[in-house]
C-alpha cells in the first residue's frame, strides 16, 4: 500500500517523499528487533515481551522494549510504570523519542505505546518523516530491539512483524488460541514475510503438552503452508506469573526461580545462540517506513 501523494492536505512539502526514500537508502542500523504478536488477546504476549526483553538485557546487550499495540497498549502496567508521555505524543511533535523513553526494570529502555494512536496507513509523508528519524536514532543506541505488538492480523500489527528481523507468534493450547495462532502465520507467509517465524507456547502444563501443541501448529502450516514454523519453546503455567501481574512486577525479577523464569531464560539463551542476520536486512524502522511509501 502506498502512502497518500506528498502534496496532499496535511502531508509536508512536495519534496518531502523524496527527502522520506533518500533517508531510508541512507540509514544502516543493524539493531537486532523481534516481534512479539498474537492470533488473540489474552494468551499473555505482552507478559511473554516484558520478561524475554529484561532477560536479553541480562546477558549484557543494550535492549528497548517498544510498545507498538496500538489497540491496548498496556506493557507499562506489568512494569508499574506511569509514562507521562507516550507515541502519540512523538507523532504530534511535541516531545521526542529521547523524552518519552523510561528505565524500565532489568535495564531495559522501554517506549511507550498509546491506545488508539493513528493507523500507520494513514499517517502522512511528513508524520513518517518524523517517526523514522526518532527511531533511527533509538537503532543506532541499540543492540535489540523487542515490538510488543497488537493481537490479530490488522494492517497494525502485520506492518511491524514484516519488518521485523523474527516474530513470534504467542499462543496456549487451547483450540481458539490455535486457530488464531495459525492465522497469524498464514498472514504473514502470505504477505512474503522474509524473517523467521517462531510458535511460542504458553501456559503449558508439561514439556510434552507444549510440544504436541507446537507440532500440531507447526504440521498445518506446512502441509498447507509449505512453510516451517520454528519452535520458540514455551513457558509453563505458573502461579507466579499471576502473582506478577497483580502486583505488576515482572516475574522473571519477583520470582526468578520459578518455572516461568527458568522458561524464558531459556528461550533467551537460545536466542543469543542464534543468528540475528539484521545487518543483511537493514534497519527495522526503515523497513517500517518503506511499506508505505
Amino acid at each position: 500500500m502506498h502512502g497518500r501523494d506528498s502534496s496532499g492536505p496535511g502531508c509536508g512539502p512536495p519534496d518531502q517523499a523524496a527527502r522520506l526514500r533518500r533517508m531510508i537508502r541512507q540509514h544502516r542500523a543493524v539493531a537486532r528487533t523481534i516481534a512479539i504478536t498474537s492470533g488473540k488477546g489474552g494468551v499473555g504476549k505482552s507478559n511473554f515481551a516484558v520478561n524475554l526483553s529484561i532477560c536479553l538485557a541480562a546477558r549484557g546487550p543494550r535492549v528497548a522494549l517498544v510498545d507498538v499495540d496500538l489497540g491496548l497498549a498496556n506493557a507499562d502496567l506489568l512494569m508499574d510504570l506511569q509514562p507521562p508521555y507516550t507515541l502519540a505524543h512523538v507523532l504530534a511533535g511535541v516531545r521526542t523519542l529521547d523524552d518519552i523513553c523510561m528505565e524500565g526494570p532489568g535495564g531495559i529502555r522501554f517506549v511507550p505505546g498509546a491506545s488508539g494512536m493513528h493507523d500507520l496507513a494513514n499517517l502522512s509523508e511528513f508524520d513518517r518523516h518524523r517517526l523514522l528519524g526518532q527511531f533511527q536514532n533509538l537503532e543506532n543506541s541499540t543492540d535489540i530491539v523487542v515490538l510488543d505488538c497488537g493481537a490479530g492480523i490488522s494492517r497494525n500489527v502485520t506492518t511491524f512483524a514484516l519488518a521485523a528481523d523474527e516474530t513470534y507468534v504467542v499462543t496456549t493450547p487451547q483450540p481458539t488460541a490455535l486457530t488464531d495462532a495459525y492465522a497469524t502465520v498464514k498472514a504473514l507467509v502470505q504477505q512474503k514475510y522474509t524473517g523467521r517465524v517462531s510458535l511460542l507456547v504458553n501456559m503449558a502444563h508439561s514439556r510434552a503438552a507444549a510440544q504436541a501443541t507446537y507440532e500440531r501448529v507447526a504440521g498445518v502450516a506446512g502441509r498447507f503452508l509449505n512453510y516451517p514454523v520454528a519452535d520458540g519453546g514455551y513457558l509453563l503455567h505458573d502461579s507466579a506469573v499471576e502473582l506478577a501481574v497483580q502486583e505488576r512486577c515482572p516475574f522473571v525479577i519477583g520470582s526468578p526461580g520459578c518455572n516461568a523464569s527458568a522458561c524464558v531464560a531459556a528461550i533467551a539463551r537460545e536466542l543469543a545462540r542464534k543468528s540475528p542476520g539484521a545487518e543483511a536486512r537493514g534497519g527495522f524502522f526503515r523497513r517500517v517506513v518503506g511499506l508505505f511509501l
